[in-house]
Parts: structure tokens; sequence; C-alpha cells
């Protein structure tokens, strides 16, 4: 994994300034890449790239050209199947310079065009300038692990792996994205291609770019997550095929997600996903070295050190269990912030950092991580509501204006989704200050599109709720600043072996009644996972762990936190009511009171965090 920057003029060549500028952007992704740095300016052309050096370590910097230089790349990400391509390519005479796997990229542009983004399985974003046709194109890969952020001024198209890199361009806009902000209160997060910055986008997963070279932009799709029709013609096969089938891809996913010239380790937390993912990895090397890293919290009730022990012993992993202390919170939280560039709804973001800091501090630069099995196996409490609800005779009970307004949403107005939509409006507008009142109907971020509800129409509503969760919860908050920025911040790569491209599309085609079988979440993983996994595992409940939000930390009288929900600070703001916010802060300072996440909304933690982006960015 690394960082790329960069920009095209569309007006002149490029100038000594804009090396300058190139440099300056690339300085703000060395941590995505500490091993090596370069810049290349060219025409009206300027490319970035840091490099966390994984697969090539001795040849394989970027950017990387074609045979004629005619082509020029960079890449940040993985392609796990780069060995197969490059001997296709070969035998189809093509020459490669570099030991790297990103090189095939080139070559496959060469030789297909763009349409050679569905023969990968990896995890990428990049950028790939055509010399003769003048122009641009930036990819982001299928289930978009890999962020891809960009603008577009008059004159030029500014890009880069972090928005704090494109903030370090002249033309680069700064200014709050409120429908941003109310999607991260509303749902789990930042919903692509909608970021905190007005006017700067995230590209959608399965998209890419194509900048001419008068300044066109054009997005197409070349993938998404798209599940069967109901009553589709598709033949259904016995439980014990689906299963089989399902082992085989999770084990050729392992096998690719293994490919490192670097150790490979896996964050292990005892639950089922990180337990089934060291167990195969064993039984896959069975001499390999395993480094795994836990999480143990001081309070007994949220330890899972029993487990993570279990499963470690059981596959001969090394296990470290790193002690997070609560005042570790209120320490990293402006970090955290930093990295993901968004307010967050809960503080788990500064546990995920220490988790990064010590497979970092072990000398561990490629992790594996469990994301992914809940959101396309049923595996939250929400898939079991829906099937309550069928089972008692239709959707949740709503007033005809909520009906509506799911319907305009999710184009099905019996569709429930976390919240009562219409009530917790009112919430928010109590919460904003009277100028964002004013304007509240142009900043509901339900008056903008969500998801493509041509893919959720005419779905059973597991597979409906699937693709809504791997749309607003998973690909820009889990795994890109929950997943991807936090691990980067201490140049540590994660890989997801549930997001191979073979297994999620196999996975759309198992019935959903193997998925949510007689209330059992995740039922045929399950079932997988007994062939392998201590049972006593399998058999666990999901645990759900929730980070002491902004209770804990008003409670502890912390002078930042006092000062960032200060009545003059938020009235300078201007974007929350300072008397809410004073009317929340002594609700929630109140010895004992706490918010019981993720089942009511931790307000003041929205509050405080864009407090700490307002002061780093705005």
């Amino acid at each position: 994994m690394c960082g790329i920057c960069g920009f095209i003029n569309f007006k002149r060549p490029a100038s000594g300034d804009d090396q300058a500028i190139v440099q300056h952007m690339n300085a703000q992704l060395i941590h995505r890449g500490p091993d090596a740095q370069d810049t290349l300016v060219s025409g009206n052309l300027a490319f970035g790239f840091s490099r966390l050096s994984i697969i090539g370590l001795e040849n394989g910097m970027q950017p990387i050209h074609n045979e004629d230089n005619s082509v020029v790349l960079i890449c940040n990400g993985e392609i796990f199947n780069y060995i197969e391509i490059r001997k296709e390519l070969m035998e189809k005479g093509h020459r490669f310079a570099t030991g790297s796997d990103v090189e095939v990229i080139v070559h496959l542009y060469e030789e297909y065009g763009m349409e050679f983004l569905n023969m990968l399985n990896g995890q990428f974003a990049f950028a790939l300038y055509d010399k003769k046709s003048g122009s641009l194109f930036c990819a982001r890969d299928h289930m978009g692990i890999i962020p891809f952020f960009y603008t577009k001024t008059g004159n030029s198209f500014i890009f880069g792996s972090e928005i704090k890199a494109i903030l370090k361009h002249p033309d680069a806009p700064r200014q709050v994205d409120f429908v941003g902000l109310d999607q991260v209160l509303t749902f789990a997060g930042l919903i692509s291609p909608r970021t905190m910055f007005r006017d700067i986008y995230s590209l959608e997963n399965g998209h890419y770019l194509e900048i001419g070279a008068s300044g066109s932009l054009t997005k197409h799709e070349y993938w998404d997550l798209v599940y069967p029709e109901q009553h589709a013609d598709i033949p259904v096969q016995h439980e014990a095929w689906y299963i089989d089938q399902l082992e085989s891809l999770f084990e050729a996913s392992l096998k690719l997600r293994l490919r490192s010239d670097v150790p490979v380790g896996l964050y292990l937390s005892g639950g089922l996903d990180s337990s089934m993912i060291l167990m195969k990895m064993r039984h896959l090397q069975p001499s390999m070295h395993i480094d795994a890293f836990s999480i143990d919290f001081v309070e007994s009730g949220l330890s899972e050190s029993m487990y993570q022990r279990l499963v470690a012993d059981r596959a001969n992993a090394r296990l470290s269990q790193k002690t997070f202390f609560y005042d570790d919170i209120s320490q990293r939280l402006k970090h955290a912030v930093y990295h993901c560039e968004c307010p967050v709804k809960e503080t788990y973001n500064t546990a995920s950092l220490s988790l990064s800091e010590a497979a970092g501090g072990a000398g561990v630069k490629v992790i594996l991580s469990g994301e992914g099995s809940d959101e396309l196996f049923a595996g939250y409490v929400g898939y079991r509501f829906d099937k309550m609800r069928q089972e008692n005779g239709g959707g949740s009970p709503a007033t005809m204006a909520e009906e509506r307004l799911r319907h305009h949403v999710w184009n099905d107005s019996n569709f429930f989704y976390e919240r009562d939509f219409l009530q917790f409006n009112k919430v928010k507008k109590q919460l904003y200050s009277e100028e964002l009142r004013a304007i509240f109907d142009d900043i509901d971020c339900l008056q903008h599109p969500v998801v493509n509800t041509d893919r959720i129409r005419n779905r059973d509503v597991l597979h409906k709720r699937a693709y809504i969760d791997y749309k607003l919860r998973l690909v820009d908050h889990l795994i890109s600043d929950h997943g991807d920025r936090m691990a980067l911040a201490n140049s540590v790569e994660v890989r997801y072996p549930f997001l191979d491209k073979d297994l999620v599309e196999f996975s759309t085609r198992i019935p959903a009644q193997l998925k949510l079988k007689d209330y059992t979440e995740k039922y045929i993983l399950k079932k997988m996972a007994e062939r392998f996994v201590p049972q006593k595992v399998v058999d666990r409940e999901k645990f759900g762990f929730v980070a002491p939000g902004s209770p804990y930390l008003i409670q502890r009288n912390i002078a930042y936190i006092n000062e960032l929900l200060s009545f003059e600070t938020i009235k300078r703001q201007g974007v929350f009511d300072p008397a809410e916010v004073q009317r929340l802060v002594n609700i929630y300072k109140q010895p004992g009171f706490y918010v019981n996440a993720p089942f009511e909304d931790d307000l003041l933690m929205t509050v405080i965090s864009f407090g700490i982006l307002h002061d780093l960015y705005f």
C-alpha cells in the first residue's frame, strides 16, 4: 500500500512551481509510504508517489512506464493475481521492467484499454496517463478498499489518496460540505462521492474516471454488488454444495492475500471472522510464523482475551495482546480525526490506531482482517429484525409521512433502516445552528441520492439490507476511515479475505435462507467454520465492542474537550446550536450517564470530532 497524488493542468505545461506543489502534496502522505518518495513532472502532468514496500522490494518503485514510455502509472494497492496476469502478458510479448505487482496495469491497458479492470483481483486506486491521447484514467477497486479523492477546478484536475494532499494544491477548495456532515449524523459515516469538503469528491467503489486532454471528466461504473431479483430462475443447490464452494473460494482468497515479500500477520478479535482467517492460514501454511495482534480492554466485561488466546494457541500463532486504557481515547482522538478527515460517531478508531501501532512496531507491514462478512452474510441484528417483521406481516409501522420518505430514499415505503428518519430530522434540526436550520432542506442528506435504488428493487429483504449496509457502512466507514486510514497512519497495509471479488460474487448467489437460518446470523459461514474453527468460538454470541463515547470524555473534565464544547467555540464555528450543545453537555456530564451505542446516538461525539476536524482543516 502506498500514497499517490498529483494534478493535470488543462491550460499550460508544468512549471518549476508545479514541482514544488506536488512535492508538498506528496509530503502529506509519507505515513502511507515511508520507504521511498518520488515525483514526476512532465508536460502538463505532475505525479507524486510515497512507497510502502510490500512486493518487488528491490525494484518496485513508481511511477511505472510501459515499454515505449507512452503510458505512466502510479498505483496505491496490491494486485493479488499479478503472477497469473504477468505470465499471460509475457506470452503476448510484453516486457516487464520491475518486480512490482502493479506493473501489470500498464500492460493490461496497452492490451485491453480500460476493459481490463474486471480482470484484476486486488485492492487498488491508481492514476494512469496515456501520453498519446492526453487522457488521464483514475480508478478505485471493486470493493472500495483503497480511497481515491479528487477535485476539478477551472484549470486543473487534482487527486490524492488522502484529502490532506489535495489541500496543499493552491487551487483546492476548502469549505465544509454540510450534506456530508448530515450523512455522518444520519448513517454510519460518509457515503461516496460525498466528503466533508465541498467540491472534493470520493470516487465510488467499482468506478473509474476518464479525464480528457481538454478537461472533460466522465465517470464510468465497471462493477457493483448485484443481487438476483426475487423469483429469478437460479438453480438452488444442496447446503453442502454451497459450503464446499465457499470454503474453496475462502482458501483461494487467503492464498492470494498471503503473497508478499514481507511478513503477513492478522488482527485477532476472538470472534468468528478473524478466527476463521487464522485457522485457515495455519492450514494453508503449516510452518509459517504468524503474528496475531489483539486489543484487550481494562473492563473485564469487554475483554475477549480468553477467545483470542484459545484460537492463537490452537493455531500456534504468536499473540500480541495490547491493553487499551480509556485514557488512550482522549490522547489519540485528534490523531484519529486527522487521518480519517471526517467526524466520527464513536471512539473505536482510537483503538484501531493502537492496533496498527502494535503491528507496525513489531515490523509487520501486512495485516489480514475480517471485515465484510457481516454485510455479506447477515451478521447484524437488523437482518433478524427484518425477518421478524416479514413473518409478522410486513414492514415496520410508520406514519404516512415517514413511509413517503422511505419510498423517496429506498423506493420502498416498508423498508426500515436503523431509525425513523422524520423523528431524527427533528433531533438534527435542534442540534444545528440557526443558520443551518434555515437551509436544512438543502443540507438534509435524505434529499440527495444515497444508493442506486435499482440495485435493491425487487430483491429479498436480506439482500436489500446487505446492499445498503455494503454501501452505507462498509465501503467508506469500516474499510476506509476505520480501516485504511487508521492502518496507514502507522504504515500498515490491511487486506480483507472476505472481500475477494470472486468470493463476493459467489455470495450473491447463495440463497438468503442459508445466510440467516432459524434466526442464526451468518449460518452458512458458521457451518463452514465448524470444519476448522474451535466450536467454542463458532457457538459464541456475536460480540460488538463499543468504545466509551463522549459522556466518558466529558465526565473526565479534559481541557481540550471542554474547549471544543464551550459556548464560545460552538457559536464561533456556526455549525451547531450553542444552547443545545450546552443542554446536552449538562446531561452527559452527570455521573453514571452513558449512551447505549449503537442503539442510541452519541450526538456530542460528532460535535467534538467535528470541532477537531474544523481546527485541523478549516
